[in-house]
């Protein structure tokens, strides 16, 4: 089943499809540009991603207004910025710089900040061509999450902590395993 984003809440961890709609009227609203590719799944949404602290603080800290103002109330954001990687989740540096991103040819002109700012617009209904690309690249992570859970004990959130943030960056709940 697709996850629906337009008017939709989190479900309680419980549940088992991790997303449900708030009425019977919101189910009607719905609309195409509003269905997830049935592959992208991930676990955090845009603003939880802020609150938690990735990308250093340094992502959206000019706080863009294509995004929604509460996205950056009690978001980890970069005073200066900077990149601190204090403001991370797990207080590691997973990132590197978007320079390295541009000479490895990871950046689409229409997303010049990167894969969460294109997770971002795409949360917000936008699809493009570039979907495919984005998705792949998201899917790719999952060994990651494989690669912790054969070498940490569950939940300890101290193991690999510089893989967990870097799931974080691309909405995978690391905490979970």
């Amino acid at each position: 089943m697709y996850a629906i984003v337009a008017q939709l809440v989190r479900a309680p961890a419980c549940h088992a499809g991790g997303w449900r709609f708030k009425s019977a009227r919101s189910r009607q609203k719905m609309s195409k540009k509003n269905v997830f590719d049935p592959r992208f799944k991930p676990d955090l949404t845009p603003k939880e991603m802020l609150r938690l602290g990735v990308f250093g603080g340094l992502y959206f800290s000019d706080k863009p207004k294509e995004f929604p103002r509460d996205w950056f109330i009690k978001a980890k954001l970069s005073p200066d910025g900077k990149r601190h990687k204090e403001l991370n989740f797990f207080k590691v540096n997973a990132s590197q710089p978007l320079s390295v991103w541009q000479a490895k040819g990871w950046i689409n002109p229409q997303d010049p900040r990167g894969w969460f700012q294109w997770y971002c617009r795409y949360y917000m209904g936008r699809r493009t061509k570039d979907d495919e690309r984005q998705i792949k690249r998201w899917l790719a992570m999952k060994r990651h999450i494989a690669q912790i859970k054969n070498n940490c004990r569950a939940q300890d959130v101290f193991c690999r902590q510089r893989q967990r943030q870097a799931l974080l960056h691309w909405a995978y709940d690391s905490r979970k395993f």
